[in-house]
């Protein structure tokens, strides 16, 4: 493997960019060729750039991360460069789509930066090349099951307009899973449910209940107003029309297994 994997990335998160930026910049395996926010300026840099490995978000405005793709593998830009490619959706159909056009990873926002460069790191060894990750097995194994659980969890709150990259989105993620695994939570939130949380995180449980409830301001304040309506309608009881961590936790949990049927 040669000393510097040379990275670019294209994902229209701004900050999220900017958190990968200085993830990378103080490790010397890697070194960033460029951040481009939109797909045109991206295939540009890859072109002039001809990195190593490219970290591609699927969701973006204009032209999304497949059109990319489609683009690198018709007009044969860098075709020897690593993709790794992000999102927040799981759908098998993408998957496929995204292997297809040429993806070697795809991972599913949010995830540890550490496992990333990991894996990045793994495609210049020989091992695993040219196959997508593991975690996305929606079918079969209990533990497929579980991810897809997952997976429906990260689809919803990302329709709910709240950013995978706040810390309000993991704690969110995680207790709407407990509940969803034991309702019996519910009935004590302060003292069971936050404290599990917590602990899996190794946070404490004040951190917990703090960064939940920013989340939901910010999906009440910035997100998206018809999934918000269709999800909460008028069962709100709160003074300030928004949930309360314990009713925003609970309807999602809820909704999903009525529809999961567990």
């Amino acid at each position: 493997m040669k000393k510097e994997i040379e990275l670019a990335i294209i994902d229209d998160d701004k900050e999220f960019c900017e958190l990968m930026e200085e993830y990378f910049e103080t490790h010397n395996e890697f070194s960033l060729t460029g951040i481009a926010n939109q797909a045109e300026v991206g295939l540009k840099l890859i072109e002039e750039e001809k990195p190593d490995a490219l970290i591609l978000d699927l969701v973006m405005p204009g032209q999304d991360g497949v059109e990319v793709l489609k683009k690198l593998k018709q007009k044969k830009i860098n075709p020897g460069m690593k993709i790794v490619v992000l999102t927040a959706f799981g759908q098998e159909e993408i998957i496929k789509q995204v292997s297809e056009l040429g993806a070697d990873y795809y991972i599913m926002k949010p995830f540890d930066l550490d496992k990333l460069a990991g894996r990045i790191v793994r495609l210049f060894t020989g091992k695993e090349e040219n196959s997508l990750p593991e975690e996305i097995d929606l079918e079969g194994s209990g533990e497929g099951k579980e991810e897809h659980i997952e997976v429906r969890i990260s689809e919803v709150l990302h329709q709910l307009g709240i950013p995978a990259h706040i810390k309000g989105y993991l704690y969110l993620r995680e207790a709407i899973k407990l509940v969803f695994e034991d309702i019996k939570l519910m009935g004590a939130v302060t003292k069971k449910l936050y404290p599990k949380v917590a602990e899996n995180f190794d946070t404490p449980p004040s951190r917990v209940e703090r960064a939940i409830r920013h989340a939901i301001d910010v999906a009440w304040e910035k997100g998206e107003q018809q999934e918000v309506r269709n999800y909460f309608g008028n069962t709100l009881t709160s003074s300030s029309g928004k949930p309360t961590n314990s009713q925003f936790i609970a309807k999602i949990a809820d909704r999903l297994r009525l529809e999961l049927k567990k």
